[in-house]
């Protein structure tokens, strides 16, 4: 198809869907053979569509991946291996020729947040910032620069400073990684721990990005046993029972 109309399509995306509906757009232009099916129209945070998550995904992983200057090997690979658990193998050519365009190119970052704050549910954004801070721990390091864009991708999306923080310590350790996990103060009694730990429980709960998909749900287990681990850290710590 002729990049003209390819624009054409981006452009009508830009009027529906915004920043995120433009990339849309394009991808709908070039991807002909492509099965994955993308909404039109707006959709409440409950009705958010996988295709809709992965396309919002491709744009802040750029963004990320571009924060130190650098595009790693690792990271393509990360976002390589993330993509084949969703679609099919020529589906995942399609969505990673999408990427490499869409790193070439600069989209305004708050009006892409914005637009996905107002489309996706409170669990989905969380799903987010986590896949975002795996992409970063790919190479095994965690770059501060790269922490600084998630960072404001948080604000963005009216992620709250615990919650963000609580997503960093599943990848920046320190001694109190476990107590900034469950949100909760180092000196906070047995009974106090035990209440952030349901409370966290139940916000990282996989069930509450059932709408993304199964694939979606594996990878937000990667939350939940996060808050366990961190639970049972500090009972062992303390020899709760």
């Amino acid at each position: 198809m002729a990049v003209g109309k390819k624009l054409l399509y981006g452009g009508l995306g830009w009027v529906t869907l915004g920043p995120i509906g433009a990339i849309i757009g394009y991808a709908i232009a070039s991807m002909s053979e492509n099965q994955t099916s993308y909404s039109t129209g707006t959709s409440g945070p409950a009705y958010t569509k996988p295709g809709d998550f992965i396309v919002s995904i491709l744009v802040l992983l750029a963004k990320v991946m571009k924060a130190d200057g650098k595009l790693l090997k690792s990271e393509l690979d990360y976002v390589k291996q993330f993509l084949q658990g969703q679609f099919r193998p020529h589906e995942v050519q399609n969505f990673m020729a999408l990427f490499k365009d869409i790193l070439d190119k600069e989209y305004p970052l708050k009006d892409v947040c914005r637009q996905i704050q107002r489309s996706m549910d409170h669990p989905s954004r969380l799903e987010l910032i986590h896949i975002l801070f795996g992409l970063s721990a790919a190479d095994g390091h965690v770059d501060a620069q790269e922490i600084h864009v998630i960072h404001s991708i948080a604000n963005y999306l009216n992620i709250n400073e615990s919650d963000f923080a609580s997503i960093k310590a599943m990848f920046v350790a320190n001694t109190k990684s476990a107590f900034i996990i469950l949100e909760v103060d180092e000196k906070a009694s047995n009974d106090a721990l035990k209440k952030a730990y349901r409370k966290m429980a139940n916000k990282y709960h996989p069930d509450k990005v059932s709408h993304l998909g199964d694939d979606f749900q594996k990878l937000a287990e990667d939350k939940f046993k996060a808050v366990n681990d961190a639970y049972q850290s500090i009972k062992k710590e303390r020899g709760i029972k």
